[in-house]
């Protein structure tokens, strides 16, 4: 019997979980087809620059691992991650961190899906940020939550609404994730006083707290302040990522969880791919020795603070005479913009690519209520000369769309 020879009923038997039911494509990867065509100016993805990934420290980690250490570095591995790794990951970071309580993940992103599927039940609540990250919402929205944004301003999460919003008993948030350094998609940094009274208020109402940083390394002139998680262990879990600071084809991250929920993590991280890859473990066990990030980060700040300047000098130039609004980050790799009254991203987008610029609009990463005027740019991925030009394109639409 050939394929083509089987019956064709109309009903083929597959029913898709209601979780399935509740997936949506990212709208940033939909976005990033676009961006494929030829002269297309991409501010939309979320993609560090390929200038800052040391191709030479992991082509000589990459022969040493083989050369020394080939047939376990091929072979099945612990689900905890790699001792050397997670010893690294502890002593790197500013607060006392035991290495039995980092666990390796293939990437942050798959920490996101552990978290939600140990701490979300169906119609618990989860509380972000306004606005929040894009693949944060798409983690946990299969889990069945409801999800609820807490009023958020320039400095991060708004104490007073956290409160409100904290719940009792059943009811009670089951966490609140946050961004605190260069949020992706705001590129807004939570200051001392804020960081201080929101760790404080979590847990004076029992909230835990989910906090990501796979940007805290990319400041430019100052170092942000410590950690939640260094104020709190036992309240929070830590979220970090290898993808900023060394390559993100790697697929390697990090969660730091306190004792009383490390285990569960341990056990969705084991159903899910029983470890990350252990070669590639081991080659950033190799890089990071003898201080590596400290000599190669600094690189990667300067490159991106040049970009991002460059891009706040463009848009007041290009934008003199549009209200048009945006934020000056300290850090990290966005800026968020807000059109004119009236005006709407998404609308504006097919103008623009047929200009030749690309740029995220804000709505996705709201969970409730979206700002339609607003967009996320990316300034590190383009060369000086393609944010001049891309900026400049960008007026041009929005002059247009203004006037249609």
């Amino acid at each position: 019997m050939k394929p083509n020879d089987l019956p064709h009923p109309t009903d083929t038997g597959w029913t898709l979980a209601r979780r399935a039911e509740r997936m949506n494509p990212s709208v940033i990867r939909e976005i990033l087809k676009v961006t494929e065509k030829p002269g297309i100016i991409s501010f939309a993805g979320g993609l560090p620059s390929p200038k800052t990934f040391p191709v030479t420290a992991f082509s000589e980690a990459c022969a040493k691992v083989l050369r020394e250490d080939g047939q376990a570095a091929l072979q099945y591995a612990a689900s905890e991650g790699y001792g050397p790794l997670r010893e690294a990951v502890a002593a790197h970071l500013p607060w006392a961190v035991d290495p039995a309580q980092v666990l390796i993940t293939t990437g942050s992103q798959q920490g996101l899906d552990l978290v939600a599927k140990v701490l979300i039940d169906t119609d618990s609540r989860v509380l972000v940020e306004t606005p929040t990250y894009l693949g944060a919402l798409q983690a946990f929205t299969p889990m069945e939550p409801r999800i609820e944004a807490v009023g958020s301003d320039a400095e991060g999460i708004d104490v007073a609404d956290l409160v409100r919003r904290a719940g009792t008993g059943v009811d009670r948030a089951r966490f609140l994730y946050v961004l605190p350094n260069f949020q992706n998609p705001t590129g807004r940094s939570m200051s001392e006083a804020r960081r201080a009274a929101l760790v404080a208020s979590a847990a004076a109402h029992g909230v835990p707290i989910v906090e990501d940083n796979p940007y805290g390394d990319l400041w430019f002139d100052e170092q942000p302040p410590l950690p939640l998680s260094a104020r709190n262990p036992e309240g929070c879990i830590y979220l970090g990522s290898f993808s900023k600071v060394l390559a993100p084809g790697l697929r390697l991250g990090y969660i730091v969880a306190p004792t009383a929920i490390f285990p569960k993590l341990l056990q969705a991280k084991q159903a899910a791919d029983l470890h990350s890859p252990g070669f590639n473990q081991r080659m950033v066990a190799e890089v990071l020795k003898d201080g590596f990030l400290d000599r190669h980060v600094p690189t990667i700040r300067t490159l991106y603070k040049n970009q991002c300047a460059a891009m706040l000098a463009c848009l007041t130039k290009e934008m003199a005479g549009l209200d048009v609004q945006w934020n000056s980050p300290d850090g990290g790799m966005f800026l968020w913009l807000r059109l004119p009254a009236g005006m709407n991203a998404v609308d504006l987008l097919p103008r623009a690519v047929d200009k030749g610029v690309a740029f995220v609009p804000g709505a996705a990463f709201f969970a409730d209520a979206p700002d339609h005027r607003t967009m996320r740019l990316s300034f590190v991925t383009a060369s000086v000369e393609q944010i001049h030009i891309g900026i400049a394109a960008l007026a041009q639409a929005i002059r247009e769309q203004q006037g249609s």
